[in-house]
């Protein structure tokens, strides 16, 4: 059955545009790039029945307008802070796909959605905060740390993921948050190293906070640039910049109470 028949009814251009747009929520909030976002958002749009869909895609917002024959309807929401969850990722790109068919209406969508939120799986929080340290104590050794660093490296960056997450669920500023746990996986990777008698303390301090650099943020900056949107791109960039800035800090604060980097 053809989904533009004017004699099947369709749902309203308003709830179309507002439950595409979630869509391209959960995809931004889950680390996608806007080229991606703005591709699957078109797909939902044009399953549920618009004839086009154009997306503004920002930092912080975004702002679709849907067609059918002669009626538009744009619409606006807000995007939460960015983070990396690529089960979701999937699973909404998944559910995309099978919207894109067309066959469903706005209301059966919208439950299969909510459901992919609620049910897709996430890792437990300790095995996050083991697989951190692991990675960490790992990337330490490229950097040059020493075997006897590598337990404390292990330890303060597993230490440091926990009380990222505990700040996490304050919903904590997360420049503060990185600062705050900067300083306490620096701390514990040096105050570690140190006891055992590394030689390599201040490479240690480093490592333990690896798990606060913004790779994927960072990726997305450059690949949306790439894809010709520039102000997204150029907010990203802002967004890592100064993320980097506060974990500085965090390190710097850390060094000054162990008297390490002078």
């Amino acid at each position: 059955m053809d989904r533009f028949n004017p004699e099947v009814k369709q749902d309203p251009l308003e709830d179309i545009a507002m439950l595409s747009m979630e869509f391209g929520r959960w995809l931004m909030e889950c680390g996608a790039s806007g080229a991606v976002v703005d591709e699957f958002v078109a797909r939902v749009a044009a399953g549920l029945g618009a004839d086009r869909a154009d997306l503004r895609v920002g930092y912080a917002s975004l702002a679709i307008t849907v067609g059918r024959g002669a009626e538009v309807a744009t619409r606006m929401c807000k995007v939460g802070s960015p983070g990396v969850n690529q089960r979701l990722d999937q699973a909404v790109r998944t559910l995309a796909q099978q919207v894109e068919q067309g066959g469903l209406g706005c209301a059966a969508v919208r439950s299969l959605l909510d459901r992919v939120v609620q049910e897709t799986p996430r890792y437990p929080g300790w095995l996050v905060d083991l697989a951190v340290g692991v990675a960490c104590a790992s990337f330490g050794r490229l950097l040059g740390v020493d075997w006897r660093a590598v337990g404390p490296v292990f330890a303060a960056a597993a230490l440091g993921q926990f009380f990222r997450r505990s700040l996490a669920r304050r919903q904590a500023n997360p420049f503060i948050s990185a600062t705050l746990v900067a300083f306490v996986g620096a701390v514990g990777g040096g105050l570690g190293a140190r006891q055992l008698g590394s030689h390599t303390v201040a490479a240690a301090m480093t490592a333990a906070v690896l798990l606060l650099v913004p790779g994927v943020p960072a990726l997305n900056a450059q690949s949306d640039i790439l894809d010709g949107r520039p102000t997204l791109g150029s907010a990203r960039i802002v967004w890592v910049a100064v993320m980097l800035v506060f974990v500085t800090a965090g390190i710097w604060l850390g060094q000054l109470l162990l008297g390490e980097g002078r």
